[in-house]
C-alpha cells in the first residue's frame, strides 16, 4: 500500500496564482447583480479588507479593520457582506475550536482541510489528495453531486501535549 502524502498547505499554496483582487471584485459585483443586492462603497471596503487577510478572520475582526477605514460601516453590514462573499464563492467559512466562525479566501485558492487544537486553537492547514478522492467516490456512490465540503479534525497539538495542557 502506498503511504499517504500529506501536503502542508504552505507547499500547496505555492501552486495558486495571485489575483490582486481585481477578479474577485468582478466576481463580487456580478454576484450582487445576480441576487439583486446593491453595490456600495462600504461593501468595497469590506471586500478590500477581507482580501488583505492571509489567514482566518472573524466577522468581528473584519468589522474593526473595515471600520478603521470607514467609521460608518456597521457590524450588520460586515456580517451580510461576508454572507454575500461566501455565496459568491469568494470566502469559505471555518468554525474553529472556540466555536467562532472565521472566513478565509476561497476564490482561486486551493482547497484544504484543517487540524485544530482544542487547547490553544492552533490551526494547521493540510491537503491529502487521497482524502479528496475518497470523498468524491463516496458522493458518487450515493449519487450526490458534491459542490463543496469542509473537513476539520479537532485534537491536541504537539506543543500542548508537551506542556501537559492537553
Amino acid at each position: 500500500m502506498t503511504p499517504l502524502r500529506v501536503l502542508d498547505i504552505s507547499e500547496y499554496k505555492k501552486l495558486q496564482k495571485p489575483t490582486r483582487g481585481r477578479e474577485e471584485k468582478v466576481v463580487f459585483r456580478e454576484h450582487l447583480k445576480k441576487v439583486g443586492a446593491k453595490h456600495s462603497h462600504q461593501r468595497d471596503v469590506i471586500l478590500d479588507e477581507f482580501l488583505k487577510q492571509r489567514s482566518h478572520v472573524s466577522a468581528d475582526d473584519l468589522y474593526h479593520k473595515a471600520r478603521s477605514r470607514d467609521p460608518r460601516i456597521g457590524f450588520s453590514t460586515v456580517f451580510r457582506t461576508l454572507k454575500l462573499l461566501k455565496d459568491a464563492g469568494l470566502a469559505r467559512e471555518v468554525v474553529l475550536a472556540d466555536g467562532i466562525s472565521r472566513f478565509e479566501q476561497n476564490y482561486k485558492h486551493p482547497h484544504h482541510d484543517h487540524l485544530i487544537c482544542t487547547s490553544c486553537n492552533k490551526t494547521v492547514e493540510f491537503f491529502v489528495s487521497e482524502i479528496e478522492d475518497l470523498q468524491e467516490r463516496v458522493a458518487k456512490k450515493y449519487h450526490f453531486r458534491m459542490k463543496n465540503h469542509v473537513m476539520v479534525l479537532y485534537g491536541i497539538c504537539p506543543d500542548c501535549l508537551k506542556s501537559d495542557r492537553g
